[in-house]
């Protein structure tokens, strides 16, 4: 176990306990801070400024102020600046690991594992930074020629969540840089100390001042809101919750800003009576417990082929069972804490909802003793296909299972749900898997695989799921606009 005393001096070293405003470390202007809780222990690790209005109005100068030279700048330089931000995250990921796990809870092996993950979308997008290209032709009639031509679409907003929080920075401002967007962060307020570390990282690799800007704040909807109605603001890339989303979307239209919407998901995860069942337990187990379910793209609602389907609950179950729940800091730890009390609160309530619609316990369904916000891995059978519960997106590690007995019925029941995030299917059948993959209403697709992200892949989901991508090819396409010149010489 590490101390925490430590551990949190060890973390601050690496979090300036500021807001970040055209390239200077300062403070908020009404003096405001806020704190920063450690899940695990329910204590107090850290305050940063709690930002208002006028501070993000500043964050906004800035950014709009260096917008133009911002753009100008080569783009090789801006490859060079995000490949020395990945090498700096990449030798300092035991420290930076550490720092998430005090202030997100999860276990520190996991933890390091983000952020390299992380590091990895600075070193894709400055790759990508290098290749930004347009089109000539010539017009099929005529004798004009057609230039297509990419430009960055200007000064954007970038919020992240507290479920990665150093992944779903990396991931929106490493593409905004590698198309020479200025932008103003708002990390979550459980979670703000990644994403200061990341940008003294970046300054430290060169990063112009008012590039990246960063304000802390727990009055989000207001500062937010005032951003959005300010017209030089042309971007905004979020992810969160649907509802949120819904609100910022109409806010959105007041500029008709460009959006990236990465919102909620109600994963399926579908288990055929061919499949290997030990690799399906071995894809659940990567589906459900990462950051203890806490991921948009977490298995939600598992159906099995009614042959497999106490085996499958058997063996997932015994697999829980025997994780070990604690402080993340504890190396031996495989389960940290949930991020809060209003998460554990909804876990609660869900499990005893489904449990209550004649489902039972296979293991956990209950919260251990002690502080922090922990919730034992739990595993559902015999839930009924109608389960209300099952609309809803449980962000928890909790595994309800639901049998069938056919692929049409697996398959309707996979997209009974407004969500289109993603979708996993196990089978060994390759006809079946690429009928079902099809038919799937989700942007993203696990086949025998329960973990799919990747920078060199695109990211984004279908119906309430959002708009837009993350990561591959197309994500740097979100921070760029499309201009169309016709020559006639």
């Amino acid at each position: 176990m590490i101390d925490t005393a430590t551990a949190t001096e060890r973390a601050m070293r690496h979090a300036p306990s500021a807001l970040f405003i055209d390239g200077k470390w300062v403070q908020a202007r009404s003096g405001a801070q806020m704190n920063v809780e450690n899940p695990a222990s329910e204590q107090t690790i850290a305050s940063v400024p709690d930002a208002g209005v006028e501070d993000g109005n500043a964050a906004l100068d800035a950014a709009s102020g260096r917008q133009a030279s911002f753009a100008a700048s080569n783009p090789r330089e801006r490859s060079e600046i995000l490949r020395a931000a990945y090498e700096k995250m990449v030798q300092r990921a035991d420290d930076l690991a550490l720092l998430m796990t005090l202030e997100n809870g999860k276990p520190l092996a996991e933890a390091r594992a983000e952020i390299l993950y992380a590091a990895d979308f600075f070193r894709w997008f400055g790759e990508e930074a290098v290749r930004v290209a347009g089109r000539y032709m010539r017009a099929p009639v005529g004798s004009a020629r057609f230039l297509m031509i990419k430009q960055p679409v200007g000064p954007a907003l970038l919020i992240a969540p507290w479920n990665f929080p150093a992944a779903m920075v990396t991931r929106k401002v490493g593409p905004a840089i590698a198309a020479g967007c200025t932008t103003v962060l708002k990390p979550a307020p459980e979670t703000p100390l990644s994403a200061l570390a990341i940008a003294a990282i970046l300054q430290e690799a060169g990063l112009p001042d008012g590039a990246l800007n960063v304000i802390t704040t727990s009055h989000a909807s207001e500062v937010v809101q005032r951003l959005m109605e300010d017209s030089r603001l042309r971007k905004i890339s979020f992810t969160g919750s649907t509802s949120t989303g819904r609100v910022l979307l109409q806010q959105a239209a007041t500029h008709v800003l460009r959006t990236s919407m990465e919102l909620g998901g109600n994963a399926p995860f579908l288990v055929f009576a061919d499949a290997d069942p030990e690799a399906a337990i071995e894809g659940a187990m990567a589906a459900k417990i990462r950051n203890l379910g806490q991921v948009c793209t977490s298995a939600n609602r598992f159906y099995v082929a009614s042959n497999l389907a106490e085996e499958f609950a058997d063996g997932l179950g015994r697999r829980m069972s025997a994780l070990q729940i604690g402080p993340g800091t504890d190396p031996a730890v495989k389960v940290g804490p949930l991020i809060n009390q209003r998460g554990r609160d909804k876990v609660e309530r869900l499990v005893s909802e489904i449990v209550g619609s004649g489902a039972h316990v296979v293991t956990g369904g209950e919260r251990p003793d002690g502080a922090g916000y922990f919730y034992r891995p739990t595993v559902l059978g015999g839930v009924a296909s109608d389960t209300p519960a099952l609309r809803e997106e449980i962000f928890g590690p909790v595994a309800p299972i639901v049998s069938f007995d056919s692929e049409d019925e697996a398959v309707a029941w996979a997209n009974r749900t407004s969500y289109g995030l993603i979708a996993y299917v196990y089978t060994r059948d390759l006809g079946r898997a690429m009928r079902v993959s099809e038919a799937f209403e989700a942007g993203m697709v696990g086949l025998n695989t329960g973990m799919v992200a990747n920078p060199a892949a695109p990211f984004g989901g279908v119906k309430e799921s959002g708009i837009g991508r993350e990561g591959g090819a197309e994500g740097i396409e979100e921070f760029l606009e499309t201009k169309y010149i016709s020559v006639n010489w």
